[in-house]
């Protein structure tokens, strides 16, 4: 079994910073892609940001130049900084891993539980 772990959502004033991270434990042999996703209520969940294991990073257009994905390898740990935040950046932001676990090299996607990003004065 894998888990995700994430962790620094909170309440922020727009134009205010957070940084979030997700750490992957487990049965883990390697990890393809980590990234984050975003789901606002009522609405469907969205890609925010991805990282390859070979340092590709992927950006939604609506947060391109505002956030930054980076990751560690070597921890299993991806991060997520966010600045020049903005109330229609509230949702729920998903922590994602494409990996392969220990167990037969089997090729398996896990989610986090979900922390919570309010953006609001």
């Amino acid at each position: 079994q894998v888990q995700l772990v994430e962790s620094g959502g909170g309440l922020v004033q727009p134009g205010g910073s957070l940084r979030l991270s997700c750490a992957a434990s487990g049965n883990i042999w390697g990890i393809n892609v980590m990234g984050w996703y975003r789901q606002a209520p009522g609405k469907q969940r969205e890609l925010v940001a991805t990282a390859s294991h070979g340092g590709r990073l992927d950006y939604a257009d609506s947060v391109k130049d505002r956030f930054t994905i980076s990751r560690d390898n070597a921890k299993n740990t991806v991060y997520l900084q966010m600045n020049s935040l903005k109330p229609e950046d509230t949702a729920v932001y998903y922590c994602n891993a494409d990996l392969f676990e220990t167990t037969w090299y089997r090729r398996s996607e896990y989610w986090g539980q979900g922390t919570q990003v309010t953006v609001s004065s």
